[in-house]
């Protein structure tokens, strides 16, 4: 059963990018803002209208090609800190996925916008699979470090709007976590008759946050004369 459960985790993140914040922006402010004593020093710090304006569409993070995760948090956004929450919009391309990945410091409420995204998600060793398939108005919720991965199963654009109760939710792609363990811990789960290190070198580095989902999804596709170029 082990076994199976990896295989899977690999199956679905050998293409996998994993979905993480960026990089800080103004180290030197956020420092400041994190230690600052009163609510004024704060916004002493943030004195202009532009210091609370954040435009998502201007991140090389929003695309749908496969897709990608722009965070509005402390590490791209100083003006979250001291406000217990950050934001994200996830775009999905036609057949793209999030891979199976956790926020080990949030809880994550995922708001559809457009199109069909399928989600899954447990929360710990026995907890039940909880399967939601959202399409714009809809919502699901999932608990802070669950397991939970995200797919655009149409042939149109898939975007979602999602809120953190942290302004540093954090993100641990599971694939690319699990490979980072010395070899003898990891060839002894997957057992003797894996190449580990082919496995591992088939799994790319932090990127976009999205990558191309399964053949099952772009066949689909291609039967509705919409082709989809699988692209990573």
């Amino acid at each position: 059963m082990l076994f199976a459960d990896v295989a899977f985790l690999i199956a679905t993140t050998v293409a996998s990018v994993a979905s993480a914040a960026g990089t800080g922006i103004n180290t030197n402010l956020v420092q400041q803002l994190k230690v600052a004593t009163t609510n004024m020093d704060r916004m002493n710090l943030l004195p202009e209208s532009s210091d609370w304006f954040f435009d998502f569409t201007k991140s090389d993070k929003y695309t749908f090609s496969p897709g990608g995760v722009t965070y509005a948090d402390a590490a791209t956004f100083p003006a979250t800190i001291g406000n217990g929450m950050s934001m994200s919009i996830i775009n999905l391309g036609p057949c793209s996925m999030l891979p199976p990945h956790v926020h080990p410091r949030a809880t994550k409420y995922a708001v559809a916008v457009k199109g069909t995204t399928h989600t899954w998600m447990i929360t710990e060793n026995g907890a039940p699979v909880i399967e939601e398939t959202l399409t714009a108005g809809q919502m699901t919720i999932f608990p802070q470090a669950a397991v939970h991965s995200m797919m655009n199963v149409g042939c149109e654009d898939a975007q979602l709007i999602c809120s953190f109760n942290s302004e540093d939710p954090g993100s641990n792609n599971l694939a690319n976590a699990f490979f980072t363990m010395p070899p003898n811990i990891t060839q002894t789960i997957l057992g003797a008759g894996v190449d580990i290190q082919t496995v591992a070198g088939q799994i790319p580095g932090v990127g976009t946050g999205s990558n191309a989902g399964s053949e099952q999804c772009l066949k689909a596709c291609a039967t509705k004369s919409k082709f989809i170029k699988k692209s990573f």
